[in-house]
């Protein structure tokens, strides 16, 4: 076990120095493309600037005889890109699988200076992430990398689900973990087929009204990754890193999408995947506060003062525990705004219309 003072040291000679606290970076939608896709890679340099997240996908959604096409693909889109604002990701193979090894070796060398994050599929403890981690430091002293790459789990597996909170404090290098909501209902052994979102079957129902067992009785679907969110939310606040719902796989279903968003958003994820290209907007919409929301959270911070105390607006009491919720949601607003024009000129309005 390592010593609490070696852990912010590099794990190679000449590696850059870890960080100590994950940036916080507008993440509402991590979106994803198929790097040996040549339409998608052709729409790579319009779509960045529409995006918080670009992901090249290495992993699932890329058939094995395409994995090393994906592989260079993503190394010359890298090197031919100005991304701007947007942060550059990558999802690599599963480390059981026979290309994580190569995917690792040819894009920290080649575009590991562009690469903010690489996110590593079915972690399962922190020895996944401990390995990662030592292998990217010796990468990154060879190459001359002078930040590091930033690691970012994928829960898709009850012993990861288990592992949790070691796996979010595993390393310096853990920028988030996210819901891989398909993968972990196999090793549930869930019965669903969906990719995300709820199931008709998962429900309650209201009691009965007499002797009539099935008139008149309410059924309400319940959120099967309630839980899981949950838990993974507070591993991660707890450890300092960022949480995101991950695949919605309904495309057609735009509503649903939003509510399972909605709900992951709620409970303090930062942003989801997107998948599509409809799937954007919804968690560009979903992940950024309303602006009505916003006015009155800087309307109480602003009545509460020094944040003691208690005071009542508009019939509801607000104290201490108010402001900080409300500093959650300005503090978001603030760090939008400033990448997001159409938000900071709605954010403006709404102090206006005050």
């Amino acid at each position: 076990m390592r010593s609490a003072k070696d852990f912010f040291r590099p794990l190679a000679v000449g590696a850059p120095t870890p960080v100590r606290e994950i940036p916080f970076r507008p993440s509402r939608m991590i979106h994803f493309f198929d790097p040996s896709n040549p339409k998608m890679a052709a729409k790579v340099p319009d779509l960045a600037p529409k995006v918080d997240v670009l992901l090249g996908n290495l992993e699932d959604a890329v058939q094995a005889s395409n994995k090393e096409a994906a592989r260079s693909g993503l190394v010359d889109i890298g090197k031919a890109t100005d991304f701007g604002d947007t942060q550059l990701w990558t999802r690599i193979n599963s480390l059981d699988s026979p290309w994580a090894l190569d995917d690792l070796l040819t894009l920290v060398p080649a575009i590991g200076g562009k690469l903010d994050v690489i996110m590593v599929p079915k972690v399962e403890g922190a020895e996944d992430i401990h390995y990662v981690d030592r292998l990217l430091a010796q990468l990154e002293a060879k190459a001359g990398i002078e930040r590091p790459i930033l690691v970012h789990a994928i829960l898709e597996t009850a012993t990861g689900v288990a592992n949790v909170e070691e796996i979010s404090g595993a390393s310096p290098r853990m920028q988030g973990l996210s819901l891989g909501p398909a993968d972990l209902a196999a090793s549930r052994r869930m019965k669903t087929t969906r990719v995300g979102g709820g199931h008709p079957g998962y429900l309650v129902r209201s009691d009965p009204i007499g002797d009539d067992l099935t008139s008149g009785r309410t059924t309400y679907q319940q959120d099967l990754w309630h839980y899981t969110v949950a838990r993974m939310v507070d591993a991660c606040v707890a450890n300092g890193i960022l949480p995101y719902y991950g695949p919605f796989g309904d495309i057609r279903d735009v509503v649903a999408c939003e509510d399972q968003f909605r709900n992951a958003y709620l409970l303090g994820c930062v942003g989801a995947w997107s998948l599509h290209p409809a799937q954007i907007p919804i968690a560009r919409k979903v992940f950024s506060p309303d602006p009505a929301e916003v006015r009155w959270a800087r309307r109480v911070i602003a009545e509460m003062g020094d944040g003691t105390g208690a005071v009542m607006i508009d019939g509801k009491m607000q104290d201490d525990a108010s402001v900080k919720q409300c500093r959650v949601v300005a503090e978001l607003a603030d760090a939008l705004a400033e990448r997001d024009p159409e938000l900071a000129k709605a954010y403006a309005a709404s102090e206006e219309d005050a």
